[in-house]
Formats: C-alpha cells, structure tokens, sequence
C-alpha cells in the first residue's frame, strides 16, 4: 500500500482460513507466471493481438489518438470534498483553470503551510517565508534506513521585503521542472531536475540577502565581479555567477548585495579539483527554465527550454545512465563529474535533448510457453470447483480496494479457462464480473463508488469525499494506480469475452484508467498528465495530497506495474494501440526502476554497505528516505517486505524477477524471518514462489507442508466477515529448454475482518 495509517490488513483467522483452499489450485497457477518472457514484439504498430506496437508508435500529447478512443469523455457525477486542500493558496490564478498535480516531485510545496523540504537532485530545496533555502544534504545511515538530513546551508531572500510572510506561488510547472515566485521579494526560482546550479530570476533592482547557518570563511570574486567563490567552515565550497556584475559583501554569516537585475546561479563545487570547478564555469551561461518529457513506445525524451549562451550542463541519475541511448551523440557524459544523492551517483550530462531507450517487455493475456497437456484435465477440474464460490452477493466489502482486488481474481479465472479451453465455466465468471463491475460503473453500488473532483480534477470515492483515511485515502489522491488498476484488470478481462458489454461501458472504462494514465489536456482535458508517474524518477509515487517530510512514497511496485499493465491489457482489449504503447513503457519503466532501486542485489553500489547488507528490499521508498518498514508490518517481517514487491502474481511477475541470482538473495534473506507461530504463516507463499523458479521440488513441498499444517490448525475455525484480496497459494510444476519453473496464482495478499 501507499501512504496511510498502519493497518491490520492481514487478520490471522482469514490466512488460516484461506489457506484451506489451497489444494484444489494446485495444478493450474503455472498459466499466469510463465507466461511470455521471450515474447518479441514485433507486430505491426495497428495490429493489436496481444502484442505491443514496435518503437516507431509515437503517443506524445500533441499527437491525435487513433479511433479507438471514445469520441466524448465520460465523467462520474462531480463531488464536492470536504477534506481536500485548497489549491489556490499556491497556484497562480491561469493554473487553476486545469487539473492539477497530486503526486508529485514538488507537492510538499502547496500542502499546508508550504515549508517541507522536496529533493530536486542535487539538492534539498525548502520555501519559507518569503525565502529559499537548499541543503546538500548528508545521510543519516543505519541498517534499517537511509534518510537526507536537511540543514540550510544557503538561504536566499530578498533584503528589503515589505511581506516577508507570504507565501510562494507555483507560476508554472512541468514533467521536470518547477517556478516558485516569491512575490514581494522579485524573485522566481526555475528549480529544474537534476540541475547542479540553482537558477534564479532577480526583477527590480532589488538587493539580495545571502545567509547560512555556517560562519563564512571567505567570500572572493573575479575581476569581472559574475562569478563569487562563498567558502563556508563545514568545508563546503559555493560557486555564484550572476549574468551582469553584481557586488557582494558579507559578515559572519550573511551576504549582503546591491541592487540587482538579471539572472544569479549557484553550484556546489562537490569536488576540490580544478577541474570539476572548470567545468561548472565553462557551462554556467546556458541554464534552463522548464524540462519536458516526451513519451514513446519504449522510448523516451527530456528536453530542456534552455535561455543564455552555449551548451547545458545536467546530471543523470544511475537509470538515466543505464537507458541513455548509446547511439545519441547529441550528449556527452561526463563521469568524473559527479554529485551523490540518495538515488545513487549523479553523473555530468553535456546536452539539452536527451533519449531514453527502456528495455521492451512482453505483455499479452496468457502464457506463451504454454502449459504441460497432461495438468490440464486437472487444472479444468479445480476451475469448475473454484468458479462455484463466485457469489455476488456474498461480498461484504466496500473498500474500493478490496473490492478491485476481489475482481481482479475472479478475472483470472477467466483468462485461465480461455488458456485450457474450457468454456464451460465462462457464462458464470462472466456474469459474476458484469454484477460486480456494473454497479461501480453506472453509480448503483450505494455505499460506496466514484466520482470526479473539479477541485484537482480527478476521481474520488463516496466514502474518500468526506475521511481522508477511508479506501486508503484515494480520496486525497493516495494510491489511486494501485486501486484502479486493479478495476481495470478486471474490466479488460470482461470487455475481451463480452464485447458487446465493453463497448456499453467503454466511456466509464476510459474515465477509470485516464485518471492515472492520462497524458495531457489534448488527451483528456479533465484529468493530470499521469498522476502517480515521475517521468524524472521513471516510478510512481503513491502519497497523494499528504505532507510528508521525507517527501512522495510507494512502498508496492508490483501493484504499480499491475496498473499500467492492466492498461496495456484494456488497449487490447478495446483495440488501442496508444494505450498498449503507454502501459506497456509505463509497465518497463516501472519494472526497471523497481530492479534499480527497491531490488537491493549484494553487489548494489547505490546505497551504503551498512544498509545493504541487512536488507535484500526496501520496504517504503521516499524520495528522500529509504525504509525497511512497511505501513503495516515492521522490518523484521522481511516475508510480508518480499511479499508487497510481489502481489498481485501475473505473468509480467517473471520480468520483474528474471534475475535468479537476486532471487536466490532474496528468497534466502525472507527465510530468516519466516514467524514461528503458525497463524501467521501466510506471507510465506510468496518466499515458495520465489524460491519455486529455481526449486521447484523444495519449494512445492514446503508450501504443501504449510497448507496441511495450516488447515489442520485452522480446523475449527470460521472466519466472520473476510474479504478476501487474492486467493490462495498455488503451485504448478512444467519444465522447458530452461529449466523448471514455479507459479503463483493470487496468493493470499492481505484480509480485513468486518464487525
């Protein structure tokens, strides 16, 4: 889960319960783990069978989306929140007019009083009265976290501000960049990702204030009075250039200017060799304003608007490094030229254009291995035993996430029947699919369902309009990719076997999977340019419109996948070539980010030893923090860490893992801490997943083992009220050219007790 209060998501009667069932699944949880790893991609960008467009489909935002997309946008019933903030306390006026960000690099800035720092790498950049403040900052390291300390090492402002308590205004914002205006001072800020300088404007003749909180050892200039070298007693070194002369004076701990007009920059000189100083005065003239990013079937491009003379000088972190495309020779990558941050070593990039080349993935409804003949007379016979406990009536939950995942399993059986060809079954999924999805679409599931908020500009739910802490805070914009993607599954799945009902519902079915795949107001003017995805980062956050010191979260990757996988899958299943293209790059992105930094191999270089050496995972990752705890479990439970990395299972799951040798890491770190008292014995299905890819014997039996304990346990025991978020734990053995695998199908994620 995303940002939210601690929950017990996973009541110990539910596990015991559950794991009942598991027997019976046995044989037919193969179809959604191995499903298509070596897949090409290789169809034509029009023709949409299961496979992805080549590179050359383009689905930028000033491009018309094909014919597939409804011609007019559907939007629930409006409602009027009675817990969202008002965004027009940081705004400017025209930007009101839009929707607008909820989860973003910069949030903290336009959250209650506005003063939390955000991480525009390299540095810590905090707003407070009327005045600036950036931090590199150091790192509080322990075993179980890694944290940015932020200390304000240089505070801008103006001298003389008659209003020194207002507030900043967002005057313009972009994928990479944001302006922070500080009215009453004449001062604008471009706070650009990944920019070594911090770039600000100076209007009015006016005279700026320079302070720190560490004594000043030395202040000298150039002959020309642009550039000031600010020696400070922490040893760190500041470099200010101004684009006209500007004439400095200092005391202990502040700097003094005259008035001034034009544009002032400031670096970090993060290395004592001349050279590294050399390079930052040989690029310190062309500086820019705002960055876009611009998306492709498995490609992407930043661009920078750039104002002054000569070349741009930004830094890439440790993904962009990797994705660079080694072809470009537009840019020109400097690796003695570095800075650290908590996302790894932030490397020199000489260049306003860059080219980003994820690495492709399969992405299609069913196994391309396919299945071994003689499982399946088997496979068909547990399918006809699991399709009879479909019951709509018989679900308790309102949760808009429970509800998604309760869905979403049923769908799976579907795509499982179609696999084996057993029909037969089909009507029943179908029709408990259409009673349980319709009354969500169409606003009839009374205690609960969706609507848009103008406010923003996106979905809420009924219960989210008036708690921030209900379904999860989807309300106040938290984890709205996870609970929708997981709708979305499920109407991809019905749509594909019923299309008469898809086409009925497609505009709803649009409206749902727009809210966090949306790529501009061209697109669809009533929702953000994808929510929860930083295109700077390449992952999601998850936080929505909560302050957090530590900035944006997400603590589950795999459910971000599952979104924009299931998108893909809604794009087959409605013929859309644009949004095959858009999830499934989303989809990579978010795995390759999730391998970079959640995944923590033995060999990780990006974190500190310390840190690496107890965890295999991370836990909740911020953008300024990296936790081993999750929201509702503590970092001892490395098989619920494991398990939130993993859920829900699908095909995509062994792209996410592909790397046996981590998983070997993983599987035997989550060992260790598998819990002695047996009710809590769930989570363990996830770590026999894992260690079935290459175990497959050791794996099956341990997870036998633990079903027949489990129930014998649990014999006498009647849970009350469960909702039940995935099924059961399932294991299915096959063997290929490459060996022998293992799979899951929807192990048991998480429970809730009602009263």
């Amino acid at each position: 889960m995303g940002a939210g209060a601690p929950n017990p998501l996973h009541s110990d009667s539910a596990i015991l319960s559950s794991l009942k069932m598991v027997l019976r699944f046995l044989l037919y949880a193969f179809s959604i783990f191995v499903q298509g790893y070596n897949a090409e991609l290789t169809l034509h960008p029009n023709t949409i069978r299961g496979k992805i467009p080549t590179k050359n489909g383009f689905f930028n935002t000033d491009e018309k989306t094909n014919n597939h997309r409804p011609h007019h946008h559907f939007l629930f019933p409006e409602a009027k929140s009675k817990v969202l903030p008002d965004p027009s306390d940081y705004f400017s006026s025209q930007l009101l007019s839009t929707p607008l960000p909820t989860n973003s690099f910069f949030q903290n800035f336009v959250l209650k009083n506005g003063d939390q720092p955000e991480y525009i790498q390299p540095y810590l950049i905090r707003s407070a009265n009327s005045s600036i403040s950036l931090s590199y900052p150091s790192q509080n390291i322990t075993s179980a976290l890694i944290e940015q300390i932020f200390r304000p090492d240089l505070t801008i402002s103006a001298s003389k501000n008659p209003k020194p308590k207002q507030r900043h205004i967002i005057s313009s914002y972009s994928d990479l960049s944001v302006t922070l205006d500080l009215p009453s001072s004449n001062l604008s800020f471009f706070l650009v990702r990944g920019s070594p300088y911090l770039t600000f404007a100076v209007n009015g003749h006016t005279s700026i204030s320079i302070s720190t909180i560490h004594p000043i050892r030395k202040l000298s200039c150039d002959s020309s009075c642009t550039k000031y070298t600010i020696r400070l007693r922490n040893h760190q070194t500041w470099i200010l250039y101004a684009s006209s002369p500007i004439y400095l004076t200092h005391k202990v701990s502040t700097i003094k200017s005259g008035g001034f007009s034009g544009v002032i920059r400031i670096a970090l000189l993060a290395d004592s060799d001349s050279e590294f100083e050399k390079i930052l005065d040989k690029y310190s003239s062309a500086y820019p304003v705002s960055g876009s990013a611009i998306l492709r079937s498995f490609a992407l491009q930043y661009k920078w608007d750039v104002k002054g003379a000569g070349k741009l000088l930004m830094l890439a972190h440790p993904l962009h490094r990797r994705l660079l495309s080694k072809a470009d020779s537009s840019v020109t990558v400097l690796e003695e030229f570095n800075y650290k941050s908590m996302d790894g070593k932030l490397v020199g990039v000489i260049g306003d254009t860059w080219d980003l080349e994820p690495e492709s993935i399969p992405v299609s409804w069913h196994s391309v291995k396919g299945l071994n003949k003689k499982s399946i007379p088997e496979i068909i016979h547990a399918l006809g035993k699991d399709v009879k406990t479909l019951n709509a009536s018989n679900i308790s939950t309102t949760s808009s996430y429970f509800y998604g995942k309760l869905i979403a399993r049923a769908a799976r059986l579907a795509l499982i029947a179609e696999e084996v060809s057993y029909p037969k079954i089909m009507p029943v999924v179908v029709e408990f699919l259409k009673d349980t999805i319709e009354p969500w679409l169409n606003g009839t599931f009374g205690a609960n369902g969706f609507f848009y908020d103008r406010k923003w500009g996106g979905l809420v739910t009924k219960q989210g309009i008036n708690d921030t802490t209900a379904d999860f805070g989807f309300g106040i914009y938290n984890d709205h990719h996870f609970h929708l993607g997981y709708f979305v599954y499920a109407i991809s799945v019905l749509t594909r076997f019923d299309p008469a009902w898809g086409k009925q519902y497609k505009r709803q079915a649009y409206s749902l999977v727009e809210d966090y795949t949306n790529l501009g107001l061209k697109e669809n003017q009533h929702y953000m340019r994808l929510r929860c995805f930083d295109l700077w980062k390449l992952h999601s956050w998850a936080a929505g419109l909560t302050e957090f010191p530590f900035g944006r979260n997400q603590e589950s990757t795999s459910e971000a996948i599952n979104a924009y996988y299931s998108a893909a899958l809604m794009g087959f299943a409605y013929g859309d070539a644009d949004l095959v293209s858009v999830g499934s790059t989303l989809a990579a992105l978010e795995i390759q980010s999730a391998q970079t930094w959640w995944h923590i191999k033995g060999d990780n270089e990006i974190y500190a030893p310390r840190f690496v050496k107890k965890n295999k995972v991370v836990g909740i990752l911020w953008s300024r923090k990296r936790d081993s705890i999750l929201w509702f479990a503590p970092s001892e439970r490395k098989d619920i860490r494991l398990g939130i990395q993993v859920l829900p299972l699908l095909p995509i799951t062994e792209v996410v893992f592909s790397d046996i040798g981590y998983v070997k890491e993983l599987v035997k770190w989550a060992l260790t801490s598998v819990p002695k008292n047996r009710t809590e014995e769930g989570w363990k299905g996830f770590v026999y997943a894992l260690e079935a890819i290459y175990k497959k014997k050791q794996a099956l039996k341990k997870a036998l083992y633990n079903w027949h304990l489990s129930t014998k346990l649990n014999a006498t025991m009647e849970p009350s009220g469960l909702i039940l978020t995935g099924l059961h734990s399932l294991f299915v053995q096959t063997l290929d050219e490459k060996g022998v695998f293992a799979a899951v199908f929807n192990y048991v994620a998480s429970y809730e007790e009602d009263e």
